[in-house]
């Protein structure tokens, strides 16, 4: 295995940019007149919309480009759980029985389960309770509330109507990355992963663009292998240089790349990869007070990601009466402090 590419410093620093871009995404996209983004399924009228609010800027351009570009902190932390599983449990050679391989497996799988539970369980009873005393309070059905516990809610039918809060669609991905990981790629040749990414990306290419296959295939595992398994081979074989004049000419030329795929149905699949080579390069050479910052975000990463819902459950009201920006920035404050909250919530788990 190779030296590592990424310091500890440095993915806390893009776990900060990940959630960033998710929790003001996850405010921008639910705002009247802001450009959607392009996630789950390509509308080609998404992409003309972002194009259209960057040629005729206004005072909402901010909120548009977050919207669009928000939910490419997914992929980041998809990228970093990958590098990090490489690392934990890859790096001493393995001397065991296929029958203790197996056993681990369980052990494994059971481990990031519990892990992934005590997250989830402790932000969806905590959104439930705002949610209900709140307007437009969710209509929770049994087989959903049970569907969400057991974080298999994704492979069922109309996820975008079962899931609520919405954000927690991550938590039954991350579970069935951990079962492909652990069953499949977990110290297999490098054409294990390679493999899975192009049969997963084929799959994904037999639907339509704008079509519900599609959705709900982008719900599940296959819709984030790439930057998983980007995660996998980077953290195994790739080596970085050093040098900061190849970091900014990264970022320059990458940003450019990730707006241009971004408007073309085909190239739109090579965006999260593309997102992830730019901000790997974007810590290298941001200013230290900047990603010491950025670090200390990424610290809370996990409480704010489980919170998050609940501030904008309370807060965007004040947005749609009006008051767009008022409400964003009151949203933004209260995710900080309920998570730093729940961070201490769940150290005591």
């Amino acid at each position: 295995m190779r030296n590592q590419i990424l310091t500890r410093a440095e993915c806390n620093a893009l776990r900060g940019i990940a959630i960033l871009g998710i929790v003001l995404h996850n405010y921008s996209h639910w705002l009247r007149g802001i450009v959607r983004e392009n996630e789950y399924q390509f509308f080609q009228k998404n992409a003309e919309g972002l194009q259209y609010a960057l040629g005729n800027p206004d005072q909402n351009l901010p909120l548009h480009l977050l919207s669009f570009f928000g939910h490419y902190g997914v992929p980041i932390f998809l990228f970093l759980s990958a590098y990090g599983l490489v690392l934990k449990y890859e790096s001493t050679p393995e001397l065991m029985s296929e029958q203790a391989r197996m056993k681990g497996a369980w052990t494994f799988i059971r481990k990031h389960f519990l892990k992934l539970f005590k997250m989830m369980f402790v932000g969806f009873v905590a959104f439930t309770l705002v949610d209900a005393i709140t307007p437009g309070s969710h209509h929770y059905r049994v087989v959903d509330i049970m569907a969400q516990l057991g974080m298999f809610n994704n492979v069922l039918p109309n996820p975008d109507g079962r899931i609520w809060p919405g954000p927690y669609w991550f938590f039954g991905l991350m579970l069935q990355l951990y079962i492909v990981y652990r069953l499949l790629l977990y110290r297999r040749h490098w054409g294990w992963i390679v493999g899975t990414i192009v049969v997963c990306t084929v799959i994904q290419l037999c639907c339509g663009p704008e079509s519900e296959a599609l959705n709900r295939v982008r719900y599940n595992f296959m819709g984030g292998m790439l930057p998983f398994g980007m995660g996998l081979l980077y953290a195994r074989y790739v080596q970085i240089p050093p040098s900061k004049l190849y970091h900014v000419l990264t970022v320059l030329f990458v940003a450019g790349m990730i707006y241009t795929c971004g408007m073309d149905y085909l190239t739109w699949y090579l965006v999260p990869v593309l997102v992830v080579v730019f901000v790997i390069s974007l810590v290298k050479i941001l200013p230290a007070i900047v990603n010491s910052w950025l670090e200390w975000v990424g610290s809370i990463s996990a409480a704010m990601f489980i919170c998050h819902p609940i501030a904008r459950k309370i807060f965007i009201p004040i947005s749609h009466h009006g008051n767009v920006y008022g409400g964003f920035l009151l949203y933004i404050l209260a995710s900080i402090a309920l998570a730093v909250v729940f961070k201490e919530l769940l150290k005591k788990k």
